[in-house]
């Protein structure tokens, strides 16, 4: 972020982009961790930079529509960063037409408007096929991240899997490019660093904690049955 700065970029979102003759859009795909995202929103908050965060409504992972959840997507919210809708295809089990799925995108942006009681008016796709990739969507009253002007008017770099395709910090120097599209997980990142196994391991082995405490708010003295030191 301040490598950005340092270099010239304003930081700008999928919709005032166009005001700034070199800006970056900062976009973060939240595929496993609110408790993630809101650490990086945190950081992004203090440094004086915006983003926006895309969460998926179908995930096995979390549940944005939980009381926690919510608070989740609010706290980012509040912290000056958008919230878009993260939309996977493949959580449909069919092949989709087109315009099944932008009936879908627009029907998912609708319940997420609804839980945040705040328009969403933006989407990116999660592990897009290459139609979807190819397909620009044209979505009424929503900006698709994966169309052309993000993919042909901006320089796209992306962490998948925390593996950068190409040296961001070098192309950010050299100051080749006037529109950065940068795409981060918050995910892999954590204050003290650690490599992706590790990352995967913890994420893992949490689950036992986090389930615990999610049936201790549901029954009356959980450790008469189940004692905590026991899980």
């Amino acid at each position: 972020m301040a490598l950005l700065k340092e270099s010239g970029y304003a930081f700008r979102n999928y919709h005032n982009y166009k005001d700034a003759p070199r800006c970056a859009i900062l976009r973060h795909d939240i595929d496993f961790s609110l408790a993630r995202a809101v650490r990086l929103a945190e950081l992004e908050q203090d440094a004086g930079v915006s983003a926006t965060y895309f969460v998926l409504l179908r995930t096995d992972f979390y549940n944005p529509a939980s009381k926690a959840g919510t608070a989740a997507l609010q706290r980012i919210q509040s912290l000056g960063h958008e919230i878009g809708l993260h939309f996977d295809e493949k959580a449909y089990g069919q092949t989709l037409t087109s315009g099944k799925i932008i009936q879908n995108i627009i029907k998912e942006c609708g319940l997420l408007s609804a839980l945040l009681e705040t328009p969403v008016s933006s989407v990116s796709m999660h592990r897009p096929s290459k139609a979807a990739l190819e397909a620009d969507y044209q979505i009424p009253g929503i900006v698709n991240s994966y169309g052309k002007t993000f993919f042909h008017e901006f320089k796209y770099l992306s962490d998948s899997r925390r593996c950068w395709r190409e040296p961001v910090e070098d192309i950010v120097r050299s100051e080749a490019y006037d529109r950065l599209h940068i795409l981060t997980h918050a995910f892999w990142y954590h204050d003290i660093e650690q490599d992706i196994s590790q990352t995967v391991k913890d994420f893992v082995c949490s689950a036992n904690q986090e389930r615990y405490q999610q049936m201790a708010e549901n029954i009356t003295n959980i450790d008469s049955i189940f004692p905590k030191d026991e899980k």
